[in-house]
């Protein structure tokens, strides 16, 4: 973890004044009144599957919460984000969209039948990330609640393909769509000592080589094969050298080819993660690892003394994964408000990190922007062994994120600590 830089006071000072509003001290109780309620959420929502792409019935829930809670402008865009308004006084005072991904990496058939044991919960998907829908909804029943009106308008999101594949596909299209957004808080993981300051980039490839191939003994030297031309690429990959700061790192994460031991291969697959949190970092390693499986290609069909275009072993390359990088300053509105919070609500701040959020996409075009989390225990995400503990201070999840909601879009005569943002 980075160091830590100091809080500024004008926001510190700020997060205090609030917090001594009758309102203000209401929903915060109310968070902790509600626990129960809340939880009951988080396992109704769990138990509607949602696999990336197939986020329909889960959002159509999640929409149908919004109206119960009070909300009458709620649309499902185009790539199937839910987006309720909650309009403020000033439609001239910054737009805050709050996120939490309605996706799971878990395919359909999955049984996601929550059980209880005593303060655990076990389900696929319960911490990940219907623990941060649960804070979503709770943060909205606070402000209607306590009738809280803000400057800005708040959009409370379910957000569509978060995971995998899905390639924050639902933050990237809320960032690049009409929609005026000024600020964006992701909801994510459960650890509230945690904030985002920076998101980490991925470009991830799928890559084949195709050729002819033929039997392993009557064909051999006759035809280059596509495994071997896959081995010498990840040679020359497992050698490539990258910073440690920013940190930048690589792996083929999957392999496939050929079909039987006695087969010259005629196609093998390999997919490739890159990541780093800077721009520059990851474009070069890119470059380096796709030039090395196209010289591993060239070298495979020299090898052979291969002249015959009909025999030479072909490069395909398709991008499977895109999720840009991005640092925010550690004088961003979005992170002192969030941190100031922490600091009012008595959370340690004990990671202040990159990470690949649906923060991401608004980092990425230097939109005032963070993740921070929904409360409770998380563990073992992204396996069927996924369970997650109600502590007994899960609240201050929600209380952190109403807090800073709050400072960003200015309650109480209090003037938005969030800025406009130009596209």
């Amino acid at each position: 973890m980075k160091t830590i830089p100091p809080l500024l006071s004008e926001y510190s000072d700020l997060l205090m004044q609030l917090k001594s509003v009758s309102a203000i001290r209401k929903a915060l109780q109310q968070a902790k009144d509600e626990m129960r309620l809340a939880m009951q959420e988080q396992i109704r929502l769990c138990e509607v599957e949602a696999p990336t792409f197939e986020e329909k019935e889960r959002g159509e829930l999640l929409a149908s919460l919004f109206q119960q809670y009070g909300l009458t402008d709620i649309t499902v865009d185009r790539v199937g984000n839910v987006i309720g308004r909650r309009p403020g006084r000033n439609p001239d005072a910054p737009v805050l969209a709050m996120g939490a991904h309605m996706d799971s990496v878990f395919r359909r058939g999955t049984d996601v039948k929550v059980r209880r044991e005593g303060r655990i919960f076990r389900a696929p998907g319960i911490g990940d990330n219907c623990s941060g829908l649960r804070a979503l909804l709770q943060v909205l029943r606070m402000f209607q609640t306590q009738e809280i009106e803000t400057e800005g308008d708040l959009l409370f999101v379910g957000t569509v393909g978060e995971e995998g594949n899905g390639d924050i596909r639902g933050s990237k299209h809320l960032v690049k769509s009409d929609l005026r957004i000024d600020g964006f808080l992701a909801i994510d993981s459960t650890n509230v000592g945690r904030v985002l300051h920076g998101a980490t980039g991925s470009r991830r490839w799928k890559i084949r080589v195709q050729g002819k191939g033929g039997h392993s003994y009557a064909e051999f030297g006759l035809c280059p094969s596509a495994i071997h031309a896959i081995c010498r690429a990840g040679a020359k990959v497992a050698n490539i050298v990258v910073p440690v700061r920013p940190k930048t790192t690589y792996t083929i994460g999957k392999i496939e080819g050929g079909t039987t031991v006695n087969t010259i291969a005629a196609y093998a697959n390999v997919q490739v993660d890159m990541r780093s949190v800077d721009p520059k970092s990851l474009q070069e390693l890119e470059e380096k690892v796709l030039k090395a499986f196209r010289e591993a290609v060239q070298e495979e069909n020299a090898f052979w003394n291969i002249q015959d275009p009909e025999l030479m072993l072909q490069l395909h390359t398709t991008l499977i994964g895109d999720r840009p990088a991005g640092m925010r300053p550690d004088d961003c509105p979005v992170l002192q408000s969030a941190r100031s919070a922490q600091k009012v609500l008595g959370i340690r701040l004990t990671h202040y990190q990159c990470a690949s959020t649906d923060a991401n996409a608004p980092m990425s075009v230097g939109m005032p922007s963070t993740c921070i989390c929904s409360g409770g225990r998380g563990m073992n995400a992204h396996t069927v062994e996924e369970y997650f503990e109600w502590t007994r201070d899960t609240y201050l999840g929600p209380q952190l994120i109403f807090m800073t909601a709050c400072a960003l879009t200015g309650v109480a005569g209090n003037k938005p600590t969030l800025p406009l943002f130009q596209k």
